[in-house]
């Protein structure tokens, strides 16, 4: 089979095809093979960190700064990220004298942990998602929220003050923003009709492209859409929400103590959060890996676009997007105080989702 056939075989192979190709190659067969592409979304996250993460972040930041961040290692700085992961990867892994040793080393996995499992449900394509639950949202709302114990094992574990203010700020704020996400979720679910996440995809194909999408067909669905994006980023303590991480009063907050490869982890874990809860957006009101083009672009190209690698593209180019947009508005909007980010919680935008689940309820009954 020459090169220019393999290439639109691949793109529009699905994951059974998948399956049984590496059982016939691989010395262990379809085990080793599920273990393997198990292992795609934590690959994945460790690129996107290195690259769009990190490095994405400073050179954000730079331009909108009028500086140019990093510049010295590799060209235009490419390669400062990963010079810094091998300066990590020589640190001396240190651990206060009077620190529970126990919680301080297992609060960095339990974060990575609670956003690395949400990735399980989030469906990456057509054929590619790693557990199609028909509770697939529930359980990424659930796993996501196991982030806090690994943020208090943290603060509790360094027995340093700054740490441990910064682990109850953030207990506080992800438990109180989870409400309101949680709504504004239950209003896309209600426009499903179903909580699995490959289904919301379904859902929202047609040969319209994004007029399909629930954001476009429901005229409510952008409410709950905007709470939701709002308490996401409470949810992973990014600004004007990053009260925990407040570095003008708590040093670095949780993870003040942390140094080395468990200092990475963290960053880890909250870059893949962003990704996440951004994924989570793209999925329940901008039909995930559904391509907002109409059909004319399937026909230019030959079918190409129906293929697991296309809709692997939109849903990374749809939560890229909402990550760009979590890294302006942090370099753009200052930090809240504790007061004005609950009454933004318990009197703005909790209501406002009782609203939009009230309205979305009877739009589906009586309008749809």
């Amino acid at each position: 089979m020459n090169l220019p056939n393999l290439v639109p075989m691949f793109m529009t192979m699905n994951l059974n095809s998948w399956s049984d190709a590496l059982a016939g190659w691989m010395p262990y067969g379809l085990p080793l093979g599920l273990v393997i592409i198990a292992a795609i979304p934590l690959v994945f996250i460790a690129l996107y960190a290195l690259t769009y993460g990190v490095y994405g972040e400073r050179k954000i930041s730079a331009f909108m700064q009028d500086r140019l961040g990093p510049m010295e290692v590799g060209k235009w700085g490419l390669l400062q990220t990963l010079a810094d992961i091998l300066k990590l990867l020589q640190k001396e892994d240190i651990v206060n004298r009077d620190a529970d040793r126990f919680l301080f080393v297992i609060g960095p996995g339990v974060l990575f942990v609670g956003s690395f499992l949400a990735f399980a449900v989030l469906p990456f394509g057509p054929a590619f998602i790693g557990a199609d639950l028909n509770v697939g949202l529930f359980y990424a709302m659930g796993i996501v929220a196991l982030e806090v114990v690994g943020i208090l094992a943290a603060g509790w574990g360094s027995n340093n003050k700054w740490a441990l203010y910064g682990a109850i700020r953030s207990v506080a704020q992800i438990v109180s923003y989870e409400i309101p996400a949680a709504i504004a979720l239950l209003c896309g679910a209600m426009m499903a009709g179903t909580l699995s996440m490959q289904q919301f995809n379904l859902l929202q194909q047609g040969e319209y492209g994004f007029l399909h999408f629930f954001l476009f067909q429901n005229p409510i669905a952008w409410l709950p859409f905007l709470i939701y994006f709002i308490a996401s980023l409470a949810e992973t303590n990014r600004a004007p929400f990053d009260i925990p991480e407040a570095e003008s009063e708590l040093v670095a907050g949780y993870f003040t103590e942390y140094s080395g490869m468990k200092f990475a982890v963290i960053f880890l874990a909250e870059y893949g959060s962003m990704f996440m809860v951004s994924a989570i957006i793209a999925v329940v009101f901008l039909g995930g890996w559904n391509s907002p083009l109409p059909n004319i672009g399937t026909v230019l190209l030959n079918d190409w676009t129906t293929g697991p690698v296309w809709g692997a593209f939109w849903i990374v180019m749809k939560g890229f997007f909402f990550i760009f947009i979590q890294m302006w508005l942090r370099w753009t909007l200052p930090r809240l105080r504790v007061d004005q980010l609950m009454y933004l919680c318990w009197k703005v935008l909790t209501p406002f989702a009782f609203i939009a689940f009230v309205l979305t309820a009877v739009w589906e009954i009586y309008m749809k």
